[in-house]
């Protein structure tokens, strides 16, 4: 399966590559191997592109990766747009191998969506956490208990080879815990934003491995609701 935002280049880049591939395939037998470069274009198109199915949990409470990656960091920040507050900041880095589709970590409604534009800089180098070019979406969830709903954002930030950021979801949009919502293309960072207030217990530490809807980040007491 494929993301759905990626048809154009699999289209162009991947089918161009393999028609080259195979044109030169008929070349001459000495010149035939350069066809295995075309060919590997198109795999690795393919490959980035991919989109698999997730098993996505059904627990009370919880909060899934919004992405696949390696957690690169984790820490309070302030974030007044939209939680209006101190906030627990789970950050992801993508590499270009890894699958970039984003996913909702929780079941609710988009209330914020901000883009900003900035700069290119490698996902890794600290200074692309704050200059550069971003997409971020507010997310309103259940709570527990019937209280006041809690509030969550997700960050897409580009790097040094990502150029497109894709999250056609708008204010009003409801999601899933675990649904489709994006991506990044080439290789990018996606940060999990949860209010300090929100009793958020946090189940991963840096350096560990994520999968996007499926790997639990952490859990809520103020949350309610599963994946339906």
């Amino acid at each position: 399966m494929f993301a759905p935002w990626g048809r154009s280049e699999l289209a162009l880049y991947g089918g161009g590559s393999a028609l080259l591939g195979g044109a030169a395939l008929l070349l001459p037998g000495p010149f035939a191997w350069a066809a295995a470069v075309p060919f590997t274009g198109a795999a690795l198109v393919a490959w980035f592109f991919r989109d698999p199915e997730r098993r996505i949990p059904a627990d009370p409470g919880i909060l899934v990766s919004p992405a696949d990656g390696t957690v690169a960091d984790i820490g309070t920040v302030e974030e007044p747009s939209f939680l209006g507050g101190p906030a627990l900041r789970v950050g992801i880095f993508l590499s270009p191998l890894d699958v970039h589709v984003n996913r909702s970590p929780a079941r609710g409604t988009v209330r914020h969506r901000a883009y900003r534009s900035g700069k290119f800089l490698a996902a890794y180098d600290r200074r692309a956490v704050e200059e550069n070019e971003s997409c971020a979406v507010g997310i309103e969830c259940e709570a527990a208990g019937g209280r006041k709903p809690v509030r969550i954002l997700v960050r897409q930030v580009v790097g040094v080879a990502a150029r497109r950021i894709v999250c056609p979801v708008e204010p009003g949009r409801g999601l899933e815990r675990g649904e489709r919502f994006g991506m990044i293309r080439f290789g990018s960072r996606t940060e999990l934003w949860v209010p300090a207030d929100a009793g958020f217990r946090c189940r991963v530490k840096v350096g560990d491995t994520v999968r996007g809807g499926s790997s639990v980040i952490g859990d809520a007491a103020a949350l309610g609701g599963g994946a339906s």
